[in-house]
């Protein structure tokens, strides 16, 4: 070896590993919260690292968005193919207020529902709620037999298809337009607007299977935290001074 070429002299100690830190320990956990809208508003928990320096925690949850079953937040199983998107949009202490974010039905469930023999019928719009929320909606049905038909298929014709796509534009736009995005979410649960849509088009051609089976939101309203803590059933309390009467005067002391 070349004087003064000692390698391990700079360098630690050879086979000295890094103290491991558990990871989860610079983490902390927080409760989600579902609007009242549903039955149950305990959705689950989330983590995230603690704040540190210029990394604040709050910044990181807000706009998360979570997706869950509707089966758990209502606690029936009639609703176990439909799914909720949750959006977080306010902290308060441990608990995470969210907002309704999208809907959608599950991939096995769709396709169930396709079979031989029969029309599907697919229509979407794009509509403002009355609280500025704008949507595409996403509806879906299926044609059935009339009464005392012997005919195994149900096919319509398409300007039959057509007048019922057009139909399901006219009532979604009317049901969607006139409500607040929560009382929206309360229309979907059980499945307002496709009874509505199927009792519009009966005299077309009688439809079986009408669902919404998507909602999106593609842009948001301006937000509003009085609203938020209203649907969750809070409220924001306002702590306002006394009125100072008009004869007030301030009192000079002569000696001090």
């Amino acid at each position: 070896m070349a004087v003064g070429k000692n390698k391990r002299l700079s360098k630690g100690k050879k086979g000295l590993k890094k103290k491991v830190v558990d990871p989860f320990q610079r983490k902390e956990w927080y409760d989600i919260k579902a609007p009242t809208t549903f039955e149950n508003r305990n959705v689950g928990k989330t983590l995230i690292n603690k704040s540190t320096g210029l990394k604040n925690a709050v910044d990181g949850l807000k706009g998360r968005v979570v997706e869950v079953s509707l089966a758990d937040l209502q606690g029936s199983e009639d609703h176990s193919f439909k799914k909720i998107k949750l959006r977080v949009d306010e902290v308060q202490g441990k608990n995470l207020l969210t907002n309704f974010h999208g809907f959608d039905f599950t991939s096995d469930k769709v396709r169930s529902l396709v079979r031989k023999w029969q029309s599907l019928v697919e229509a979407n719009v794009t509509v403002k709620t009355a609280d500025d929320y704008v949507l595409r909606i996403f509806c879906i049905a299926f044609t059935r037999r009339h009464q005392n038909q012997i005919k195994k298929t149900t096919y319509a014709q398409s300007s039959q298809l057509s007048a019922i796509r057009k139909k399901m534009v006219e009532i979604m736009q009317r049901e969607v337009s006139n409500v607040t995005l929560a009382q929206l979410t309360s229309k979907l649960i059980p499945e307002v607007i496709g009874r509505e849509i199927e009792k519009a088009a009966e005299g077309i051609y009688p439809l079986q299977n009408v669902h919404i089976r998507k909602v999106k939101v593609l842009k948001q309203a301006k937000f509003d935290l009085g609203a938020l803590l209203a649907l969750h059933g809070e409220s924001v309390t306002e702590e306002n001074g006394k009125k100072v009467g008009s004869k007030f005067q301030d009192v000079v002391l002569e000696t001090v």
